[in-house]
């Protein structure tokens, strides 16, 4: 890992992730986890505000990255639910099947390599009735978009720790095994619109 990886990456991308338009969606969707939650991609603990205490009981924050760990230990340690730090790949969820009432992911889908595989795992340790909730930036509808992704992705990959620009949020989440009930799709405002289509919802098991 490079000093940009460790060092400077991090904070880019908590200072990215934490912008306005981005936390306002964070605080649509993460009051619905509830019981025992396992987020995919943790990052440096943005959602930690949004959690509600009263449905939560523990939260395991699945994070790879050495230099989001750092951050991530010190902010949990003063979360209002209890968290577990889990430095591991989504790919690799070591927690056993049906463990999990709710997965969360925010702003992750985009980044994890092989990201249907980490939601087949994730659909693994749910429970029965467990729900998936995701929000994510990804593919545009608008072609004029969609060409302005694609040209940029190669050079946003390497800047942006391998984020990708237009990923189709919905078909990854459908190839991972799940049913989408309910999807909220937008341009955040006061966001370049090559990184600012937004998908927000809930899904669960097929």
């Amino acid at each position: 890992m490079g000093v940009y990886d460790r060092y400077v990456l991090p904070f880019v991308i908590n200072c990215a992730c934490g912008a306005k338009p981005i936390s306002y969606q964070r605080r649509k969707i993460v009051p619905r986890a509830e019981g025992v939650v396992l987020e995919l991609g943790f990052g440096s603990g943005l959602n930690l505000p949004y959690y509600d205490a009263a449905k939560v009981s523990r939260v395991f924050a699945l994070e790879p990255e050495e230099g989001m760990l750092v951050r991530a230990r010190r902010v949990s340690r003063q979360a209002r639910v209890p968290v577990e730090i889990l430095p591991e790949r989504a790919e690799q969820i070591s927690l056993p099947p049906a463990s999990v009432d709710t997965v969360l992911v925010t702003y992750a889908l985009c980044t994890i390599p092989h990201a249907v595989a980490a939601l087949v795992g994730a659909r693994r340790v749910l429970k029965p009735g467990g729900k998936l909730l995701f929000c994510e930036h990804g593919r545009a509808p608008d072609e004029p978009v969609r060409r302005q992704q694609r040209a940029i992705e190669p050079v946003w990959k390497r800047i942006a720790g391998g984020c990708h620009l237009n990923r189709d949020i919905p078909g990854l989440i459908t190839d991972g095994g799940y049913r989408i009930e309910g999807l909220e799709e937008m341009y955040l405002p006061s966001t370049p619109r090559f990184a600012g289509y937004n998908y927000l919802g809930a899904a669960v098991p097929a």
